[in-house]
């Protein structure tokens, strides 16, 4: 790999010295997006790290939980934002865009979602994102005091903090490393909602 289109600042495997495992989900990953997000393949260098990772992660962000799915990717590319993380915040991104069908809002939270039309709801889970982000020695019982004002439930506060926990771990492997993300993420899911395809 050349130093012009690096993925990370390490090493990364190619398909004969990649464990088992990860060459499976690069080959389940192509097959269902058409491309093998470049995460997979920077973190591959540690099989059995990665694999455990995404475990935790897959179950955390992608299947169905207490939160919807497009609030758990609010709540990654608010953190991603605040923590400046490229790789999360761009291909974050892309997945709010598609589960909201909302490209402005969805790139004006990863600057700053203050400046975006949210509801009640998703900007009390956007200023706990925030605090538990920047300043996590402040939090106090308190601080659940806005969620349960919207509704929140005690599983789904939970889940909040877990999937806000894993973005700030995710961030700064990604940052430490300088992981780039995919050309693809940045085209996906940029048709306003009223031009999306039927």
């Amino acid at each position: 790999m050349t130093t012009t289109n690096r993925i990370s600042w390490l090493s990364v495997p190619d398909e004969d010295g990649a464990h088992e495992g990860v060459r499976k989900l690069w080959a389940k990953a192509e097959a269902n997006m058409g491309f093998v997000p470049n995460v997979f393949r920077a973190q591959a260098l540690n099989g059995e790290q990665f694999l455990a990772w995404w475990t935790y992660f897959n179950l955390l962000v992608n299947k169905e939980g207490h939160l919807s799915n497009a609030e758990r990717e609010l709540l990654a590319v608010v953190v991603s934002g605040l923590n400046r993380c490229v790789y999360c915040a761009v291909s974050h991104g892309a997945a709010l865009r598609h589960h909201t069908l909302d490209p402005v809002t969805a790139d004006t939270v990863a600057v700053n979602w203050r400046h975006a039309r949210l509801s009640e709801r998703q900007a009390a889970l956007c200023a706990f994102a925030e605090k538990l982000t920047l300043t996590p020695a402040q939090m106090q019982e308190g601080d659940l005091a806005p969620l349960r004002a919207q509704g929140l439930t005690d599983a789904e506060i939970l889940e909040a903090v877990q999937v806000i926990g894993m973005f700030n771990m995710t961030n700064r492997v990604s940052s430490a490393l300088g992981f780039t993300p995919n050309a693809e993420y940045h085209e996906q899911a940029r048709s306003a909602p009223d031009q999306q395809p039927s």
